[in-house]
């Protein structure tokens, strides 16, 4: 008998596993998560997953406990006989520190990597790494999934008139070049410097802006600060508009604030992390659909390529199952 599928959450990514359950087409499965007076807690399966295809999703974002309760119930799904485990985690945290770029400091994505094989983990599924090459830190199969199949169908409805799609550093050119290029937009980009992490010494503008109405793309919005900083800068240089897409929504310290204050026109954000406010500028796009089909496939064993914005799947996509969730 082929093995089931049983998908699971823990507690940092609720909603989002009970939209991919559901369009998956069963319910999220039983687990709970036992604390002890002390704050440390226990995460228990409440139905037999023994021989099952395992499916954990949590986020790992701050604190730190998320990840903890990731690696614990892997360990307990490996402990429990699961057939196979994959760690559906749609923001993998500490993805920003991923080599080493000054002395005495951790290469703590890697680490995250040999942590999450070393508890048992099966394979890997997640969403806009912040560096696609951390990839190769797991030794397991990884399915690196793009946001640009939502974000893609979104802009295309916007009917944005002189659109330019602009990367808010340099090292988001290549992900800003490939919509760019399905678009056959043109696109600019915003070279900044950094005095330290979060804080930004200057910036300047690389292309012409004039008259445009600019897209930012980028993978994580934290404190907004780049954002806010590149889209106020692209607007004295002439720009008509700017609206932000960013998959991950950290948004930590003033990024609320910031992006009230801000001469953006949106904000546009995936829900791979949940909102702790809400915001007039901030537009939530659904990924639950785009889980649930690379889940669906994976099991079935079936390849993900299509899931990609070159794909026919694209239409699919926008007609069945992009949302907006605000």
């Amino acid at each position: 008998m082929e093995p089931i599928i049983k998908i699971f959450s823990g507690n940092s990514t609720m909603e989002l596993a009970n939209n991919i359950a559901n369009l998956y087409g069963q319910d999220l499965g039983k687990s709970t998560i036992q604390q002890f007076s002390d704050g440390e807690f226990q995460p228990v399966f409440n139905e037999s997953i023994r021989g099952s295809y395992v499916f954990l999703i949590q986020s790992t974002y701050a604190p730190g406990d998320n990840l903890m309760e990731l690696l614990m119930m892997i360990d307990a799904a490996r402990r429990a006989s699961a057939h196979y485990i994959t760690a559906v985690i749609p923001y993998f945290g500490y993805a920003r520190q991923d080599r080493k770029d000054k002395p005495r400091v951790s290469i703590a994505s890697k680490l995250v990597a040999n942590l999450l094989t070393t508890a048992g983990a099966n394979r890997i599924m997640t969403m806009d790494l912040h560096a696609p090459q951390i990839q190769g830190f797991f030794d397991i199969p990884v399915d690196h999934l793009d946001s640009s199949a939502i974000f893609i169908p979104y802009i295309e409805k916007l009917q944005i008139p002189n659109l330019t799609f602009a990367s808010p550093d340099v090292g988001s050119t290549n992900r800003v070049r490939e919509v760019a290029s399905y678009f056959g937009a043109e696109m600019v980009i915003c070279d900044k410097q950094r005095k330290r992490a979060n804080e930004i010494a200057s910036m300047t503008v690389i292309g012409d802006v004039v008259d445009k109405d600019l897209v930012l793309i980028d993978d994580i919005c934290d404190t907004a600060g780049t954002l806010t900083k590149s889209a106020a800068m692209l607007m004295d240089k002439g720009a008509k508009s700017v609206r932000a897409f960013c998959t991950h929504p950290v948004l930590s310290g003033k990024a609320y604030e910031n992006i009230e204050k801000s001469c953006l026109s949106e904000l546009v954000v995936c829900d791979t992390i949940p909102l702790k406010e809400t915001s007039s500028k901030i537009k939530v796009l659904s990924t639950a659909a785009l889980f649930a089909i690379a889940i669906r496939n994976v099991h079935e064993s079936k390849s993900i390529s299509s899931l990609f914005i070159h794909s026919r799947l694209k239409e699919q996509m926008k007609n069945q199952f992009v949302k907006e969730v605000i």
